[in-house]
């Protein structure tokens, strides 16, 4: 299965109450399609009593079984907390877009998007060329200004 492919399949699980084990996870979720894998990521600070960050990903085999668990568990309730059920965004790219350490005209897809074939290049040049090839007169738009003193009306 491709990237694309298993975050369309993957759903996000958020309001998790401490005591929820991948497997009360893995139960809540079952009726609705099979499961390939439930990921429960770990607290990363140490000061805190808390086994995990409160959210879960839970993935299924079908981009179809993903949307019948959102239908179904958004706003239901798991050991008396309300949970918050969406469909999974891709992490973004540390690599591409904004906030990247890579210049945006770097990047390819910028490079793909913005790309400008040499023929449009030859022709831009071109039609540059041609205006500048007449000089400008400067003592154009003076005409009546050799006379000094108020217009007359």
């Amino acid at each position: 299965m491709t990237d694309a492919a298993r975050w369309k399949a993957t759903v996000y699980v958020g309001g998790l109450a401490s005591v929820v084990t991948t497997g009360n996870l893995h139960d809540a979720f079952i009726p609705f399609g099979e499961i390939a894998d439930v990921t429960l990521p770990k607290n990363d600070n140490p000061n805190s009593t808390e086994p995990h960050r409160g959210f879960a990903y839970v993935e299924y085999e079908d981009a179809e079984d993903a949307k019948e668990a959102i239908d179904n568990m958004d706003q239901s309730e798991l050991f008396g907390k309300v949970l918050r059920v969406s469909a999974a965004k891709p992490p973004k790219s540390t690599e591409e877009g904004l906030g990247s350490k890579t210049a945006i005209w770097e990047q390819e897809g910028w490079l793909a998007e913005h790309a400008v074939s040499e023929e449009d290049r030859a022709a831009a040049a071109g039609a540059r060329t041609s205006e500048d090839d007449r000089p400008e007169d400067p003592m154009q738009g003076l005409e009546g200004l050799d006379v000094a003193g108020p217009k007359p009306e």
